[in-house]
């Protein structure tokens, strides 16, 4: 064979396989994240009811989940209508369960805390309640972290957790870096290994999981620590 013929034979080649990979990614059979999260034992889900109607057995069934984040609530009056079920039936399937609220600038903190309170049951062995702050990025600070401490500290008073702070890089560097330290952190970043000015507690790394009994992508999520850790962490029964 001619050496101009192999050579376009290989870049055919390869040009072949990066577009297999990257559709095989794109429908969320292979993640390239799952290799940077691949030490960490302790994974998990996040949903809501964009998620659809979850099979949890087949769920927990096909994989070794160990815990769940739960969207629950959203500003002042929004109730996700699969909390309820999704809290119930996974807690059923042996995964520990927590709750998210989605953070707005549209209410006052101490209203969408009455919110997350109404629905949100405190039970034992639940997972620290999380506060997810998404909101674009041009807010007054000084407005955002008012209303985003009154909310955190209500919070943490009813369920006796300080709250965790699900953020992006930007939220994080805009709004929490230098105004919640102590808080723990769950940081989403689907392109690589996180890279924070301080530790992190739980990371989002995939948004397009495909997981058996859920019809829709899902995101997953590893815990920085180690399974004796976690539940001793989160758990009373240690």
């Amino acid at each position: 064979m001619r050496p101009y013929l192999r050579y376009i034979l290989i870049l055919i080649a390869i040009v072949l396989l990066l577009t297999l990979a990257a559709a095989l990614e794109y429908f969320g059979i292979i993640w390239h994240n799952d290799l940077f999260a691949w030490p960490y034992q302790v994974k998990g889900l996040d949903v809501s009811h964009h998620q659809g109607d979850i099979d949890w057995h087949t769920v927990q069934a096909e994989n070794d989940f160990h815990f769940v984040f739960i969207k629950a609530t959203e500003g002042q009056d929004f109730i996700d209508k699969r909390f309820k079920e999704n809290w119930r039936e996974a807690k059923k399937q042996g995964l520990l369960v927590g709750a998210y609220h989605f953070f707005s600038m549209q209410s006052p903190g101490a209203r969408q805390a009455d919110n997350f309170i109404r629905t949100v049951p405190k039970e034992p062995d639940s997972l620290p309640p999380v506060i997810d702050v998404e909101i674009h990025l041009n807010h007054d600070r000084q407005k955002v972290h008012r209303e985003l401490l009154v909310l955190s500290q209500r919070l943490e008073q009813y369920y006796g957790q300080k709250p965790i702070l699900y953020v992006t890089y930007d939220t994080y560097g805009q709004y929490i870096e230098s105004s919640f330290p102590t808080h723990p952190i769950w940081i989403r970043d689907i392109k690589k290994f996180p890279t924070l000015d301080r530790d992190w507690l739980f990371w989002q790394y995939s948004n397009r999981g495909r997981i058996r009994g859920i019809d829709t992508y899902v995101d997953i999520n590893a815990y920085h620590g180690e399974l004796d850790e976690f539940l001793q962490r989160f758990t009373t029964v240690k």
